[in-house]
């Protein structure tokens, strides 16, 4: 299932459909958290199409070597004269300094690489994974045998189920008008003779919209979903919102 709220990487790069990108769309207009990362991941991606945003910077490898090679290069500090030792200390005390602040200087430039580095790969990974979703949903609604239903939501919205038998899968996308009050949470089911309902997964607080590619899908008689507490319910416990029939 697609988090809607997982999307904002891939709509950023792109690598959304246009089922996806009109739901995210739709989101966007009433997430603030959303958007805001939205934001955040369009400067990120501006960055990152410098083709050194992802590469350590060569001069802090350069200036961490050079300065280990001038120290090195420091010949061993011999017994000082009677007469002078207040005049070498110091010395020594700015050169332990010097190598502290280079040190210290290294390893927040190391940290800032590293965790640039982890997001672009994060990012790399989340378009991946859209754009394999994507291919999916393009599969699925392009089947010749592919029959879509509709049902309203309670309270305003609509849920649409596109389901290929040839693909053994289907498409749900869920536009709820308003989020169930009290920190509940939208949950998706499916519905099979002799069985219990199976959990398509459950929503976040707040989250109105979503859109999953279900495996399987063409088994199942009904797709329903329900109002549970936050993180979802093992089994339905209140009375369907919505229910497609397949």
């Amino acid at each position: 299932m697609t988090d809607i709220h997982t999307l904002a990487g891939a709509y950023v790069l792109d690598a959304v459909d246009d089922i996806e990108r009109a739901s995210f769309d739709r989101h966007l207009r009433e997430c603030a958290a959303c958007r805001t990362e939205v934001d955040e991941l369009q400067e990120t991606a501006a960055r990152l199409a410098d083709a050194t945003w992802s590469v350590p910077p060569p001069r802090l490898r350069e200036n961490v070597l050079a300065e280990v090679a001038r120290t090195r290069q420091l010949p061993p500090v011999a017994a000082p004269p009677v007469a002078s030792p207040r005049r070498r200390a110091p010395r020594r005390w700015l050169l332990s300094a010097a190598a502290s602040v280079v040190v210290a200087a290294a390893a927040a430039g190391t940290a800032v690489y590293v965790v640039q580095d982890q997001r672009v790969r994060d990012e790399r990974a989340i378009a991946e994974a859209a754009r394999s979703s994507e291919a999916r949903v393009r599969e699925i609604l392009a089947a010749p045998d592919v029959q879509v239903r509709e049902a309203a939501v309670t309270g305003g919205g609509r849920v649409t189920v596109a389901s290929s038998r040839l693909h053994d899968a289907g498409v749900v996308v869920m536009a709820a008008d308003s989020a169930p009050g009290g920190g509940q949470v939208y949950q998706l089911w499916t519905i099979r003779a002799g069985s219990d309902p199976k959990s398509e997964g459950a929503l976040r607080v707040g989250q109105t919209a979503t859109l999953s590619v279900v495996e399987g899908l063409p088994g199942a008689s009904d797709v329903a979903v329900t109002v549970e507490p936050a993180g979802g319910s093992l089994q339905p416990t209140t009375t369907p919102v919505a229910q497609v029939p397949l």
